[in-house]
């Protein structure tokens, strides 16, 4: 029988996959990370946060699309791990499909990302993406990205 090990990143790690940064980096650690196959992201919600000044000022609420963009983050490290490239590579937000947001998201909850990879081809990877606060689905959708590599950006 294979054992499968399971990695986690810690956020310097992230930080190391992903250009994001505060305010926009909306995964804190990924823990059960299994190669590009599956992981569950952490992100932490902070009522500090700046979307909050103004979605709601009195009640605030999680917008829907950083649920959404906290999972393609959680996918796309997943995707630039398996890549193993020296250098930080591209992640494009393909499509988002099947999106639903089942209850609202507030500060001082604790969101897992859990991201199963669907499919991939060469470059892009499809992958279903479940939000959970508190074992209650919160968010569901199906994410695809399309990683670019240094040298086929056309720098120069």
């Amino acid at each position: 029988m294979d054992q499968v090990t399971l990695e986690s990143y810690d956020i310097q790690r992230l930080l190391k996959f992903l250009p994001h940064r505060y305010p926009f980096l909306m995964v804190d650690k990924i823990i059960e990370a299994k190669s590009d196959e599956s992981c569950i992201g952490i992100k932490n919600v902070s009522v500090n946060e700046p979307q909050f000044q103004g979605h709601f000022p009195d009640r605030p609420v999680m917008p829907g699309v950083l649920l959404i963009e906290g999972m393609a983050q959680t996918a796309g490290a997943l995707c630039i791990n398996s890549v193993g490239l020296g250098k930080q590579p591209l992640v494009y937000f393909m499509t988002i499909e099947k999106a639903k947001f089942r209850k609202p998201v507030v500060p001082g909850d604790r969101v897992e990302f859990h991201m199963q990879k669907l499919n991939r081809r060469r470059t892009i990877w499809w992958y279903s993406g479940r939000a959970f606060v508190d074992g209650q689905l919160v968010c569901e959708a199906e994410i695809s990205a399309m990683i670019v590599i240094e040298a086929e950006q056309g720098g120069g």
